[in-house]
């Protein structure tokens, strides 16, 4: 009969430097943006008289072909000057990382 024997599991230990920083949700700038973008063109759009002929609807549609556009872009700027900014923040710490293996064998 054999005993049981009491095995502790491997562990791998490994440590590193590493940066950390908040880094901002670029996506969220762009939706954001682009909502704000579309807004001011339906503001800057009903300011003056729309031509009967074509409405106010194609007018608008129009115009936001560019302010939308112009608002993503304004967003990607804001994202990216906020990336830059948290980067420099960005601290050093140490990471420690374990690989724990259990070779347990029957």
């Amino acid at each position: 009969m054999s005993e049981p024997q009491d095995t502790q599991p491997d562990v791998l230990s490994d440590t590193q430097e590493v940066r950390v920083r908040r880094a901002p949700k670029v996506p969220a700038f762009l939706i954001l943006g682009g909502g704000l973008g579309a807004i001011a063109t339906y503001i800057l759009t009903s300011l003056y008289p729309a031509d009967p002929l074509i409405g106010f609807g194609a007018l608008f549609a129009y115009f936001a072909l560019f302010g939308i556009p112009a608002g993503v872009v304004l967003g990607a700027l804001v994202a990216l000057i906020l990336d830059v900014i948290a980067s420099r923040r960005a601290k050093v710490t140490v990471m420690q990382r374990e690989t724990v293996t259990d070779d347990a064998t029957d």
